[in-house]
């Protein structure tokens, strides 16, 4: 299966050596960039498998486009340097970079890099939205713990029948449990107000 990829570097003839070597892997090298800034936006704007980018470019380093590219959770970056002095590897290993090779790059190194790289971006989104879900689900509780207990204090019911009347509104008006918890707790807490 071939990747879509950007390429961000300042030199034209290695941009040109990494597209043939992309495209003839079956890969479709969807942008080019001359500088980070534009390679920035031709990765928003793409949305590419796999991002690779010099460290040394004009307007905004390699270094700094993959922070950036990492933070908006955009696509995998592997970083690709004349250097490999240690100074670089620890920047490089703060940008959340999931690759850094040294030029030249050689099919041999170079696409295994792309798949590791693909394969860490892919695990670290399945963890964020592991988390996220985790956390929906623990402030879903947290709301409706509350708005049972409020229940259970108004109509003097036992826990499950309050947990039941929750359940059956949220289904009979086709809400989220957490949403019809959410405004009984603003209800009783505007009857609470007036009183």
């Amino acid at each position: 299966m071939g990747y879509r990829v950007v390429i961000g570097d300042d030199e034209s003839i290695i941009r040109m050596d990494l597209c043939e070597m992309l495209e003839e892997a079956g890969h479709t090298v969807v942008g080019e960039a001359a500088d980070g800034v534009e390679a920035l936006d031709l990765v928003r704007k793409e949305k590419p498998d796999i991002v690779l980018l010099d460290i040394k470019m004009p307007r905004l380093d390699g270094i700094h486009a993959a922070k950036m590219i990492g933070h908006e959770g955009l696509a995998p970056v592997l970083l690709l340097t004349a250097y490999s002095q240690q100074d670089i590897v620890e920047k490089a290993k703060d940008s959340g970079v999931l690759g850094y090779l040294v030029k030249p790059v050689s099919p041999v190194n170079l696409f295994p890099a792309i798949e590791i790289a693909i394969s860490q971006f892919q695990r670290q989104l399945e963890t964020a939205h592991q988390l996220e879900d985790m956390n929906e689900r623990m402030e879903t509780r947290k709301v409706v713990e509350r708005a049972k207990g409020y229940l259970m204090d108004l109509y003097h019911i036992p826990e499950n029948e309050a947990y039941q009347r929750l359940q059956q509104y949220s289904m009979k008006n086709r809400k989220t449990l957490k949403n019809v918890a959410s405004a009984v707790i603003a209800s009783v807490e505007q009857m609470n107000k007036r009183k």
